[in-house]
């Protein structure tokens, strides 16, 4: 039993490192600046964002993901100092819709994202910083650029390895002898064009791969580059009601590209569900509101359809948002 769960544990870290090796998020629609840089500031405040997510639930040692996130534009910080912002709006309550995407204007933003990323026997965790400069092409349409620079570090958890012979079993021999504690730089880009009802985006990561490494192993984590293509328009329903098509296909070689589609439903721009369904994986149901001025809430459950639905009861991801200085 144990040969075969030790099997089963390489086998899925296998996959996740040939064919994920980023952490994957279903609410992509409500943070894009978890997978483009470009799009750090885009509103005019700063934009905080926690979350959780527990992929193939039920499945033993499946991937786990915690993320903080944080961005704004520099102009933000010099407009709370002039005292440019109600103090009666912090503490609003009830129905509170979603805060404009304001274009027509040079901004220069910053960001920072925290990345625990689990699976298996292996850690990877990412600290990174982003610049990104956003560009009016013209009052309505905005054309951003990013950039983010940080540290990946991979790790392999010789105590969470189930072995049923350490004597003979080769591959967690190889794993203990030849992967300690390995950092890696991590640059990654993007392009942004946007709009408060249209966006369309260009990013790539993991650019220099594990060119520029240290630490005590020689590396089981063969860093490859990945793309994600995405994009999407609001669709106006009336006063009350909006709907937003969207896609994200992502790539890394040499894997084929996947594929996801999204519509999302707002109501009054509060309140909004979505439902995604990502090629030979999974079908993703979401909601979420913002609580107040200041809070956010989302959840997602993903439905797996691949093979793996036979040992996995679905996957959760919940975020809480807090939007600063808004």
């Amino acid at each position: 039993m144990k040969s075969v769960f030790l099997l089963g544990v390489f086998a899925l870290a296998s996959f996740i490192v040939t064919s994920q090796q980023l952490p994957q998020v279903s609410q992509y629609l409500r943070n894009q600046f978890m997978i483009n840089p470009a799009a750090a500031g885009v509103y005019d405040f700063t934009d905080v964002t926690l979350a959780g997510r527990m992929q193939w639930a039920g499945l033993a040692d499946a991937p786990k993901t915690t993320y903080l996130s944080a961005c704004a534009p520099l102009s933000s910080f010099s407009s709370r100092n002039k005292g440019k912002y109600n103090p009666g709006l912090r503490n609003s309550s009830g129905v509170s819709k979603n805060p404009e995407i304001k274009t027509g204007k040079l901004k220069h933003a910053v960001g920072t994202q925290v990345i625990a990323d689990q699976f298996g026997a292996f850690r990877n965790l990412n600290f990174s910083g982003t610049y990104a400069i956003h560009l009016p092409i013209t009052s309505s349409y905005n054309l951003s650029f990013g950039t983010k620079i940080g540290i990946m570090n991979h790790s392999f958890l010789q105590d969470r390895a189930v072995v049923a012979d350490v004597a003979s079993d080769n591959t967690y021999s190889s794993f203990v002898s030849n992967n300690g504690n390995v950092n890696v730089l991590n640059v990654g880009v993007g392009m942004y064009f946007y709009s408060n009802d249209l966006f369309f985006g260009i990013s790539a990561d993991q650019l220099t791969k594990d060119m520029v490494s240290f630490g005590s192993g020689s590396g089981f984590y063969d860093s490859r580059m990945h793309f994600n293509v995405t994009g999407g328009y609001k669709i106006g329903l009336g006063d009350d009601y909006s709907i937003t098509p969207a896609f994200l296909v992502k790539y890394m070689s040499p894997i084929n590209p996947t594929i996801e589609g999204s519509i999302q439903f707002e109501y009054k721009e509060w309140l909004w569900t979505a439902v995604s369904y990502r090629h030979k994986d999974a079908l993703v149901g979401m909601v979420g509101m913002n609580l107040s001025s200041k809070f956010k809430l989302g959840y997602s459950f993903d439905y797996t359809m691949s093979d793996l639905k036979q040992y996995s009861s679905g996957g959760h991801e919940l975020v809480l948002g807090i939007m600063l200085g808004r």
